[in-house]
């Protein structure tokens, strides 16, 4: 198994061949999209844009709105911000959860055509990478969405590190990990508190490594991608 690792937001790499990608973005789409998913939604939509978002909403009986713009601040007019602790109490059983991000769902559509594609978090790492070795892909490319001017990315290149460990059989505790992300640029806001739109609960949780036994595989479905948990081969 080869691997690989692609910066979103760097002029220049935005291409890759891996016939697996893996799309990362630790704070906070994806442990959004997870939380969702562990609270009984059906399925996470991932929407290109806002006005995609309301549009597919319309058309999914019941659909939950959940997203933000660049920076963190909730779309206007979603029922929720991108704020995995604010699902974190919401019963979303037999729900449809429409997802629009700035960064890792639009990593998900730039990859769309990706032979075996996922969305990863660190509360799912170690079933995301037992879903990599079972989908049998021999080339992994890591997306690194959360990298900015101001930001490291380092919470999303910390579960890229810890996902490629396990792979290659390598020791790795989870927790020198989840310090990572804690530490990055974009935790230190979290933790800042003057951000009123990035809660620490938000941070808490995204730091918890493996706190879900499922991986996040994304499938299209006609035109649209659609996330479901899989605890096994996608």
């Amino acid at each position: 198994m080869r691997f690989s690792r692609l910066f979103l937001n760097r002029p220049g790499h935005q291409s890759s061949t891996a016939d697996t990608e893996v799309v990362i973005d630790v704070l906070r789409s994806f442990t959004t999209a997870a939380v969702a998913l562990a609270r009984g939604a059906l399925a996470v939509y991932p929407a290109a844009d806002a006005e995609s978002a309301r549009a597919l909403c319309a058309g999914i009986d019941g659909a939950v709105s959940v997203g933000a713009v660049a920076g963190g601040d909730p779309v206007a007019g979603f029922d929720f911000g991108n704020s995995p602790s604010a699902l974190a109490g919401v019963d979303l059983a037999a729900k449809s959860v429409v997802l629009s991000t700035a960064a890792g769902v639009r990593g998900l559509h730039l990859f769309r055509e990706t032979r075996h594609l996922f969305a990863a978090s660190l509360v799912c790492a170690k079933a995301t990478a037992e879903a990599i070795r079972a989908a049998g892909g021999e080339d992994v490319c890591f997306v690194i969405t959360g990298e900015w001017d101001d930001r490291d990315g380092d919470e999303d290149i910390a579960c890229a590190d810890y996902i490629e460990a396990m792979l290659l059989a390598e020791p790795a505790a989870p927790e020198a990990f989840a310090q990572r992300v804690r530490q990055s640029d974009f935790g230190a806001r979290f933790v800042d508190g003057t951000w009123s739109n990035l809660p620490i609960a938000d941070l808490d949780l995204a730091a918890r490594a493996d706190l879900f036994d499922f991986a996040m595989p994304v499938q299209r479905e006609a035109e649209q991608l659609v996330i479901r948990k899989s605890s096994c081969s996608p």
